[in-house]
Formats: C-alpha cells, sequence, structure tokens
C-alpha cells in the first residue's frame, strides 16, 4: 500500500514542520501579547522566520537527494516562498475567521487552521512541486 520510504519522508517532514511551526507559534504568541502586534502581523513575521527554518530542514535533510533536484536552490526559494506566501495568507484568514466568525481563541484557531494548511496545502506543494527530484531519480526509487 505505501512505501516506507514514502512514510520515511511524510515523517521526516512533519519533524521539519513541527521545528519550523513551533518557531513559528511561540513567536507569534511573543509579537502579540509580548510586543502588542495585531496577530495577523505576528503570524507574517513568525511565519517567515518559521519559514526559513522549514526550508533548511527541508533541503538539507528531508528531501536531500544525492542524484539532484530538478530545479537549483534559487528556484527552490522561489517556489517555497509562493508556497510560504500562500501558507502565511491561509493561516491568518483562517484565523481570522475562527475568530471573528466563531468567536475562537486566535491562539486555538491557529492551531486548527495549521493543522489544514499544513496537510492539504504545505506538504504537497513542498514535496511535488519545490523539491521535486529529477526523472530519472522518481524512476529509480519506484522500483
Amino acid at each position: 500500500m505505501f512505501k516506507k520510504k514514502a512514510i520515511v519522508t511524510f515523517l521526516q517532514a512533519q519533524v521539519a514542520a513541527f521545528l519550523g511551526g513551533i518557531t513559528d507559534y511561540g513567536l507569534m504568541i511573543l509579537l502579540t501579547e509580548v510586543c502588542k502586534l495585531h496577530f495577523t502581523f505576528s503570524i507574517l513575521i513568525s511565519g517567515t522566520i518559521g519559514a526559513i527554518i522549514n526550508f533548511s530542514i527541508n533541503r538539507f535533510w528531508v528531501f536531500k537527494n544525492q542524484c539532484g533536484y530538478s530545479s537549483r536552490i534559487n528556484s527552490q526559494l522561489f517556489k517555497f516562498a509562493l508556497v510560504v506566501l500562500g501558507s502565511i495568507s491561509l493561516k491568518s484568514f483562517g484565523t481570522l475567521i475562527l475568530q471573528k466568525v466563531f468567536q475562537i481563541d486566535y491562539r486555538i484557531g491557529r492551531l486548527i487552521t495549521d493543522s489544514f494548511v499544513s496537510y492539504g496545502f504545505n506538504y504537497p506543494l513542498i514535496k511535488y512541486w519545490v523539491f521535486k527530484i529529477k526523472k530519472e531519480q522518481e524512476a529509480i526509487e519506484s522500483n
């Protein structure tokens, strides 16, 4: 059903997401509670820093490919930045909607929103678009 390598890659990506996410979430609370920024701005700042951590771990550990990626690091950074912009936008909007419409505390709303964005948006785009491997390597790994 599922290949061992796919499961290991998924679990490694979750570790990377967790480390980037815990940095992001903690910094969001610090910026909102201590620095008194609105949580939407805190999410923008903390999301950027969390994304840098996530990108680094993904590139050099999770999706590390000895045979080469299909694109260079500059292209990966650009694609990753687009994913992050989409992710931050979805997280900010989702958190705001949950807070305004459903009166859910922004900290809880953010966790709810993150779970949907991480699995339904970030992971597929990072795996299949940002860190896409060369076609020859795909053929080798599928055998």
